[in-house]
């Protein structure tokens, strides 16, 4: 019984842990730039006293999905998609830098160019500074350009460049900010080969499809392992029962 117990409630540990990363990939289908998340089961030797006797199966995640999601096209002045491998260098919340793919750029109050969670976009010489202005245009290679307010077309003036990087894939890891950063800490340099579409956005590589698909089995896998916790429990009985009668 002790065996069986063991190898079902991991199961069933191990399955609600799936359970949770294909529900965060779920969720976020429709976030622009997101990165689905990777997992994998694997089979571990339980350490300890005693014999080597016993296997857990362990959810190991296997980090980002990074392959690019699709093109949506929007018009819109401050939406850029990168363009093949590459990342728009972010500012954090503590003055550190961290990377997205996520587009979706804004303005603020005084001026200042932010992504969508408010993070200061940075530039090559830190983050940009956008001065009031009657068009705006973000060229493929990040250049930030303005036509100053009650001046002509022909003005047209640049105010700085968005700093893109490409590190590479294995040097980089998501942080609990959802924005990626270069293990170890450090700062990625700029890449001028990184290219940008204005007007468009990335969307999420989630397929949500087979994320549905993948729900569906990991709530059966589970289902089963409750069920094989309750016959342990059932034959558990029945042995003391038996033992009783004797």
């Amino acid at each position: 019984m002790d065996r069986s117990l063991y190898v079902a409630m991991t199961g069933a540990t191990q399955m609600m842990r799936a359970q949770t990363e294909v529900a965060h990939n779920l969720a976020n289908a429709d976030t622009v730039g997101f990165k689905a998340q990777l997992s994998a089961f694997q089979a571990l030797p339980v350490l300890g006293p005693g014999l080597p006797t016993r296997i857990n199966g362990v959810a190991h995640g296997e980090g980002l999905d990074l392959s690019a999601g699709g093109q949506i096209d929007t018009g819109r002045e401050l939406d850029v998609a990168v363009q093949g491998n590459g990342w728009l260098a972010v500012q954090t919340a503590d003055g550190g830098e961290a990377y997205t793919r996520a587009g979706s750029l804004q303005l603020t109050a005084d001026g200042l160019l932010t992504d969508q969670r408010g993070n200061l976009v940075l530039g090559d010489g830190g983050p940009i500074s956008v001065p009031q202005s009657s068009r705006l245009n973000i060229g493929a290679d990040g250049t930030v350009s303005v036509v100053p307010m009650g001046q002509s077309p022909d003005t047209i003036a640049a105010v700085g460049r968005l700093k893109l990087v490409n590190p590479p894939a294995d040097r980089l890891a998501q942080g609990g900010d959802g924005l990626m950063h270069l293990a170890g800490g450090g700062i990625a340099e700029a890449d001028p080969g990184v290219t940008l579409q204005s007007g468009v956005l990335e969307s999420s590589n989630v397929n949500p499809s087979q994320m549905l698909v993948e729900m569906i089995q990991l709530s059966r896998q589970y289902e089963l392992q409750v069920k094989a916790i309750r016959s342990a429990d059932d034959n558990a009985q029945s042995a003391s029962r038996l033992l009783q009668v004797g």
